[in-house]
């Protein structure tokens, strides 16, 4: 091996991380040059994309200042959601605050949209455990309404992924109905063993649900998703999309909220669930987190790039060590989540508390499985972040059920989500709780 650098030296010294550690994590760096490089011109091209929103929609100071009460005619608010929509490249935006996080800007969304007698189709499988709670699959007692989509009378069905772990068409195809209205995807992996739905697959799924019935409305989940790739899947003909600011459009600077954006009558049903019939997106304070919003989306392209860094690294790294990792080491990626088989509770719960023992925040408390809302198992997360919950910083979390896979995402910087990586090594190692160590 060469002679440690000035980093790995202070690391050695001031973090007692083990050399052999900080050796297995330098190769993998090695390994990953190429595709680190590909995906800093992704990050260049994001980045002029979101350069020349905020420059055709005239963003100034004025942008930035509170608007009170019901928030009439706020332009900061108006100017944000201009921006969204031309990132987006969609007709227009909701971009608010009062959205406390993903599962509600998409619940928002298929309620919007929904009538009784209608049918959603989910086309990615059975989605992430907080949204089979709002479609009525968990969580509720027999016969009590408690305002899922089922409950409203709204037909559900799903369609697997194939062997490939990758969308169905055909599957898709002979599913839809002449009661089908909305046909949704979730990009990310989420608690799932898989891949994150690439863009050129949603293509497909879109291209071919209009192709079946214009008036189908093509939905997707994009949370982790946003600016990993150079094109959103918007720029495809989706119809609708939603997500949080707390992940990658915030780029950690967003204190809280969430976007939907779209087709223009389609955002204006939607805003009328978001808010109430006859006053849809005229009202809603934003709180004085305009200019937070603007800031965190202009830094999102960079942030992003450093969280897929941390990802990869992760991936490389616990493949060497002997787990599975998914997505697959060299792959391409479509969401910022690494997710790392452990096989066993005690691994998976050092794993996330060795992240939380490297967050800026928060980092003496040693987090344990607990019964979060939403979530049928316990769920141990590591979340030492700036704004609580946002997992565009650096966290990791895991159900406690088996087969026991811990999801590593985020790093507001690449030097931040890399140590991350180095300190849960270095706490396995330590522990015993490696599989191999070639």
């Amino acid at each position: 091996m060469s002679a440690h650098t000035q980093y790995e030296d202070y690391l050695i010294r001031d973090f007692d991380i083990s050399p052999k550690v900080l050796d297995i994590v330098r190769e993998a760096e090695e390994q990953l040059a190429d595709r680190f490089a590909e995906l800093d011109d992704i990050c260049a091209v994001n980045q002029m994309k979101v350069l020349r929103a905020f420059q055709d929609n005239h963003i100034n100071a004025t942008h930035f200042d509170w608007s009170t009460g019901y928030g009439y005619d706020d332009p900061g608010r108006d100017a944000v959601e201009r921006v969204y929509s031309s990132i987006f490249n969609t007709e227009a935006a909701l971009v608010r605050p009062n959205i406390v996080n993903g599962t509600h800007a998409i619940a928002t969304t298929l309620l919007g949209l929904l009538k009784p007698g209608d049918e959603l189709l989910e086309a990615t499988g059975t989605p992430y455990d907080t949204l089979r709670t709002v479609i009525g699959l968990q969580g509720r007692e027999p016969g009590k309404f408690t305002g899922t989509i089922i409950d409203y009378g709204i037909l559900y069905s799903e369609v697997p992924l194939n062997d490939d772990l990758d969308v169905d068409l055909d599957a898709i195809r002979a599913a839809i109905t002449d009661k089908t209205r909305v046909v949704a995807m979730q990009r990310s992996t989420g608690y799932d063993w898989r891949p994150a739905i690439s863009v050129d697959s949603i293509r497909k799924v879109t291209e071919m649900v209009h192709e079946i019935d214009p008036s189908i409305i093509v939905m997707l989940d994009n949370c982790y998703g946003e600016f990993v790739d150079i094109y959103e899947p918007t720029d495809f003909g989706v119809d609708v999309m939603a997500g949080s600011l707390i992940k990658n459009p915030g780029g950690g600077i967003a204190l809280s909220g969430g976007y939907i954006v779209g087709r223009e009558d389609l955002i204006e049903q939607i805003s009328y669930r978001l808010t109430c019939p006859g006053i849809g997106a005229e009202c809603g304070l934003t709180y004085g987190q305009n200019r937070h919003v603007l800031q965190g989306i202009f830094f999102a392209p960079k942030v992003v790039n450093a969280a897929v860094k941390g990802a990869m690294l992760a991936g490389v790294v616990y493949d060497r060590m002997g787990f599975e990792v998914m997505p697959h080491v060299m792959s391409q990626r479509s969401d910022i989540i690494q997710a790392i088989k452990f096989l066993d509770p005690e691994r998976t719960v050092a794993f996330c508390q060795a992240i939380q023992s490297a967050s800026p925040v928060d980092s003496y408390v040693s987090p344990v499985p607990w019964d979060m809302p939403g979530y049928q198992d316990q769920v141990v997360m590591a979340a030492g972040a700036f704004v609580q919950g946002s997992s565009i910083e650096l966290s990791a979390d895991a159900p406690l059920r088996e087969p026991y896979i811990a999801y590593f995402q985020g790093g507001l910087t690449y030097e931040h989500s890399r140590f991350g990586v180095i300190k849960s090594l270095d706490t396995l190692y330590k522990k015993g709780l490696l599989i191999n160590e070639k």
